[in-house]
């Protein structure tokens, strides 16, 4: 039989409509594929709404009254910004290094995914700037199970497709550089830019915009602060792109790679940067705004996600000013601090048991992060205290810079104990608005705040509250006179347990004084005569209505200090002077913004009125008293008094009108000074963290050098600073002024009938 055999015709026919059935299929195949994938059988796709408002985790920004961001609350530092606000330099580096044809294509470029499948399917550079944004969006890094990774990058297609249509290109370029990881937390091109270069992105220059861009490859590789080189010639490359897409000649190209890095390196955190102390207090502020101020959905904000924008009152040169005068005067007084500690045995502590020196370092050891962390991992009592006795490798606060040393856990806790610490706080009487806050010497190492947090005896500042108490109910005025002379306020009298005999602080007695020389001198004995006449209850409401929320004792000694106040409340207290006698409210936030820029929060200033101008007046000119003739003189002299000079670098020599009131406690633990001018009321506190480490005596002690030189630098600083516009002015005179101020008379002159006032409170007190 013969054999039968298909013709060449046949095959070709029968094969032909097999490729051609396959290649259907094929197609069928991946047109389903990609259709279910876009519906979400794959796992869930991104709906109009995400495509619209992308989700972001955008930092909450704190942004100054004269427009500096001053720090951020986040997860992810964060901060959106539009294409507008980027230089024409790092898009062009962008559109260069990653996606030529990026103006050409819809989301995909057919090119070069072709060639990335003739490479088996590695990457090769396929993706798109939109299809990098698709991944950094909505699924993150691809899976490296390879079916898998076919379904995620079929999603990334649709995705980037969608997003070309949702989005012009200028904000997919936005969009992409507001995501992307720059690591050394810096999340997003502005991020980048002030970490790495300490300025915005606009002000980029053509080579740090190209260094920027070659991180995009693998930002942890080519991280500029790590590895330099790899940078550079990263960077380089990037430039090679920007000559081949011509936007720079070959020459600057030579040029430019030839440069060095020039870092500006910056790294932000919550315990660096300017203002950290009032950042903390407006982060814990911010907790419970959101609890009272819901979203339109009735959701809370998300401080740390929603990408607020606080506009806060702070004035970013005054507060430099502030910091800067803190760490001057306190570096400087530190090393006395040291030198007088040498020889005592229970440094830094005066006068105290050893029982009482081991209850402050019980309490400081279990308020300890260490003992926290030890307590969490189920440690003992007994070992968590035994650790605290091992030397341990560690790296402590010196004014000179971190230093790392090894040293016993409990000796730490002792060698911070030394440090002083200060408070500062300025305010705009007229509006309330706080222009400065700084609440210790590093945030970083010491986390008390000492501005809004700690309440410290007060001294002789408290003074003012008790004669403007006497001047309204009693109508004296700055010039009246009192004998300066021992008194006594006898046991039962204003429900004093036992008899109270106040002494002046240099043991001695003037005779015949008026009461703006009594402020000036600080001389307590008419300070208690007045606080007599007045009653104490009339001094405590006072002190309340003028903005002090401290509990404050019902007792005559008030009158002398022995009372604790906040710099916050105490700055506002004589805020009201300098503001005609109303008192308004401290405010610090002018308003907050949503991611979009809509205003969701604006506060309403709470102010009610305490004095009559006329009164106020008065104790703004018996204040103006302390700097002319009395405890404040140093501010008129050359060099700011003895030793001064040398901490602040300054000669003060002011010659403007200045308000203000020295101030120290008992055994030196204090040292105040509250200043005003016209515009601007500032109080100051220096001390130490515990009451009984302190100066020997007083004189370091005092406010007059503790506390005054810090005023004076800062202050001077601000004049310096013309843009600033601090007040040089007197203060204002009301019309029709009721009440005496000038108590300057010719020496030939008799001094008018104020006298009968004294004469009148000695019969009073005999009776």
């Amino acid at each position: 039989m013969a054999k039968t055999t298909t013709t060449p015709a046949k095959d070709i026919k029968y094969y032909s409509k097999k490729f051609w059935r396959l290649f259907f299929y094929t197609l069928v195949g991946i047109f389903l594929f990609f259709l279910f994938a876009s519906w979400g059988l794959f796992g869930a796709m991104p709906s109009f709404e995400d495509l619209e408002n992308p989700e972001s985790n955008l930092a909450t920004e704190i942004i100054s009254s004269d427009g500096v961001t001053l720090g951020k609350f986040y997860n992810e530092n964060r901060t959106a910004i539009k294409f507008k606000d980027l230089p024409k330099s790092l898009v062009d580096a962008l559109v260069s290094t990653e996606d030529e044809r990026f103006y050409e294509h819809s989301g995909i470029d057919a090119r070069r995914t072709f060639g990335a499948a003739v490479q088996l399917g590695r990457d090769g550079g396929a993706s798109t700037i939109t299809q990098q944004l698709a991944k950094n969006l909505f699924h993150g890094e691809g899976s490296k199970f390879l079916p898998f990774r076919i379904v995620q990058k079929a999603k990334e297609w649709i995705i980037a497709i969608r997003l070309e249509r949702q989005y012009t290109k200028q904000e997919i370029i936005a969009l992409y550089f507001n995501q992307v990881d720059f690591v050394n937390g810096a999340v997003g091109i502005r991020s980048a830019s002030k970490v790495y270069f300490n300025k915005e992105p606009r002000d980029l220059k053509v080579e740090e915009s190209a260094l920027i861009v070659g991180m995009l490859t693998n930002p942890s590789r080519f991280n500029p602060n790590r590895f330099p080189e790899r940078a550079i010639k990263r960077r380089n490359i990037v430039l090679g792109q920007l000559v081949r897409n011509n936007h720079i000649e070959e020459s600057a190209r030579q040029l430019l790679a030839n440069k060095p890095l020039k870092l500006d390196f910056h790294p932000e955190s919550h315990l660096d940067g300017t203002a950290t102390y009032f950042r903390e207090y407006l982060r814990d502020y911010m907790k419970n705004w959101v609890k009272d101020h819901k979203k339109p959905d009735g959701e809370e904000y998300d401080i740390y996600g929603d990408g607020l924008k606080i506009y806060v009152t702070l004035d970013s040169k005054i507060q430099e000013h502030a910091e800067e005068a803190v760490q001057a005067h306190i570096k400087n007084l530190q090393e006395e601090f040291f030198i007088q500690q040498k020889g005592n045995k229970n440094a830094p502590f005066l006068s105290i048991t050893e029982a009482e020196t081991k209850k402050i370092f019980d309490k400081a050891m279990k308020n300890s992060e260490r003992w926290r962390i030890l307590k969490d991992m189920d440690k003992t009592d007994e070992e968590i205290i035994a650790s605290f006795k091992v030397k341990t490798k560690m790296t402590v606060f010196t004014w000179k810079g971190e230093r790392d040393t090894v040293m016993t856990p409990m000796d730490s806790i002792r060698y911070y104990k030394h440090f002083l610490q200060a408070g500062v706080m300025a305010m705009e009487p007229q509006t309330g608005q706080i222009k400065a806050w700084v609440g210790g010497i590093n945030y970083k190492y010491f986390q008390y705040d000492h501005v809004g947090q700690g309440a410290r005896q007060v001294g002789s500042t408290f003074k003012p509250f008790v004669y403007a108490t006497a001047i309204e109910q009693l109508g004296y005025s700055p010039c009246d006179t009192f004998v300066d002379g021992p008194f006594i306020i006898r046991k039962g009298r204003h429900h004093v347990t036992e008899d109270w005999e106040p002494r002046n602080s240099d043991q001695k007695y003037r005779g015949m004084v008026t009461l703006q020389s009594a402020l000036a001198n600080s001389i307590n004995t008419i300070s208690a005569k007045l606080i007599d006449k007045t009653g104490p209850e009339a001094v405590v409401e006072m002190t309340h209505k003028l903005g002090v929320t401290s509990e404050i004792p019902v007792q005559p000694s008030i009158a002398l200090g022995a009372v604790d106040i906040t710099v916050h409340d105490m700055v506002a207290a004589y805020s009201t002077f300098a503001n005609q006698g109303v008192y308004i409210k401290p405010q610090f936030i002018s308003r907050i913004e949503d991611k979009n820029g809509a205003i969701i929060y604006e506060p309403t200033i709470e102010s009610h009125d305490v004095l009559s101008k006329d009164v106020a007046f008065a104790v703004i000119k018996l204040l103006e008293g302390v700097t002319q003739t009395g405890s404040g003189v140093r501010l008129r002299t050359e060099g700011g008094g003895s030793g001064d000079n040398r901490w602040t670098g300054y000669p003060y020599v002011f010659k403007n009108p200045i308000a203000g009131k020295t101030g120290t406690t008992q055994n030196q633990s204090d040292g105040w000074f509250m200043g005003m001018v016209p515009n601007l009321v500032t109080g100051v506190w220096v001390g130490c963290e515990d009451r009984s480490a302190r100066f020997k005596g007083i004189t370091y002690g005092q406010g007059a050098t503790a506390a005054l030189p810090i005023w004076g630098y800062f202050m001077k600083k601000c004049y310096e600073d013309k843009d600033l516009l601090i007040s040089k002015d007197p203060f204002e005179v009301p019309e029709n002024n009721s009440i005496k101020v000038d108590c300057y008379y010719p020496k030939a002159a008799v001094v008018p009938d104020s006298t009968t006032v004294e004469e009148q409170d000695i019969q009073e007190f005999e009776q």
